[in-house]
């Protein structure tokens, strides 16, 4: 099954493709539209120049900033494998292929084994780049798909999932926050993020009103009864209708009113940085792992699950805790949910409702038993 590799070890130096120059000896080369160029025999002019400009932007904005890190790590470490065992990464090979991702699942050097996700998350890198190159991958060759559909029997495991954060744990973290412009935003960041049941990315890329900047992934409209969030998020543009509280302590639309007021906020992102003293709110956008290291913050500083030692919780709960937290604890019908989370099926809903209350429908005396 594995033969025939020795075809792989010519090196090439350099191809063009599609409009698509490819240096090989470049394993960094994330070919995310910076290569991209005019074929040698059509002349260019300003005006197509400016087309090639374009292109390369709506290239590199075909995917979020974090899926292109991903990939152009997966592709630099790929080459450097390939390079390790005397073998080039170009053209495709899905003999090597199938070697790389067993020594992914079951390595022969110091690094660990990864989990089923990562490798098939690695094998989407890998496919995404080399269609930037003007090659394709075919995951259905036997030379990938036998090895890894017998990686996911062997080694596959339940999915690892987060900790909702649910109603009595958001108002506990909440109350840890101080009343100071910095607990304001924060609070707003909770509160909105849990009742929206918001992506982390979701929530810092908020602006107060459309076409605000040119990063914007969506805007706010605060009416009589709610706020009305307009997302351009990973399944496409969604709505998302956050109503009010049943008081200020608790309303996200309250708190979201507060932190714009006092943060002098009306143009541009919504959540930003701060001064150092804390005492006025800058025009940088914060960045999503702000809202990850202030859920975990938060819990801690709340005592959640504070049966469990310190590592272990901060393991638990993440940006995702968030929207775990909406679907576990709504008691509305399932399809509102749904719609809110911006799920294309209800089995993808189900996956986020963790509830601590398990057996709360006891089907066996149900049943009669």
């Amino acid at each position: 099954m594995l033969g025939n590799m020795s075809k792989n070890s010519k090196k090439p130096r350099s191809k063009a493709r599609n409009g698509f120059s490819i240096n090989e000896d470049n394993e960094g080369d994330t070919a995310s539209g910076e290569a991209l160029k005019l074929p040698s025999y059509i002349v260019g002019t300003g005006a197509l120049d400016r087309l090639v400009d374009a292109a390369r932007d709506y290239a590199r904005a075909a995917a979020s900033d974090n899926t292109l890190k991903a990939y152009a790590t997966d592709w630099k470490h790929y080459t450097r494998w390939c390079r390790l065992k005397g073998t080039d990464a170009l053209p495709p090979s899905p003999e090597m292929i199938g070697l790389y991702l067993t020594d992914l699942a079951s390595p022969t050097g110091p690094s660990p084994a990864l989990t089923v996700n990562t490798i098939n998350r690695r094998l989407s890198g890998l496919a995404w780049n080399y269609a930037q190159r003007g090659f394709s991958l075919d995951r259905k060759n036997r030379h990938i798909a036998t090895v890894l559909a017998g990686i996911k029997r062997r080694h596959a495991r339940p999915p690892l999932q987060k900790e909702a954060i649910l109603a009595e744990d958001i108002l506990a973290m909440v109350a840890t926050l101080p009343h100071d412009l910095r607990g304001l935003r924060d609070r707003a960041i909770l509160l909105l993020g849990y009742a929206g049941g918001l992506r982390r990315s979701e929530i810092v890329s908020l602006d107060v009103q459309k076409d605000d900047t040119p990063d914007s992934g969506g805007w706010i409209e605060i009416l009589e009864k709610g706020a009305l969030l307009t997302l351009n998020a990973k399944t496409g543009w969604r709505e998302v209708e956050i109503g009010r509280g049943s008081s200020d302590q608790t309303c996200p639309v309250h708190a979201l009113k507060q932190w714009l007021h006092f943060g002098r906020i009306d143009f541009g992102p919504v959540f930003t940085r701060t001064s150092r003293d804390g005492k006025k709110a800058m025009e940088r956008r914060l960045s999503d792992k702000h809202v990850a290291r202030l859920i975990k913050q938060t819990v801690l500083a709340a005592g959640i699950r504070a049966d469990l030692p310190e590592k272990d919780r901060l393991a638990l709960f993440s940006g995702h805790s968030l929207r775990a937290g909406l679907a576990s604890g709504a008691e509305v019908d399932e399809r509102y949910i749904q719609k809110q989370l911006g799920h294309a099926s209800a089995e993808m809903t189900r996956r986020y409702q963790r509830r601590r209350d398990r057996f709360r429908v006891n089907l066996t005396k149900a049943a009669g038993l």
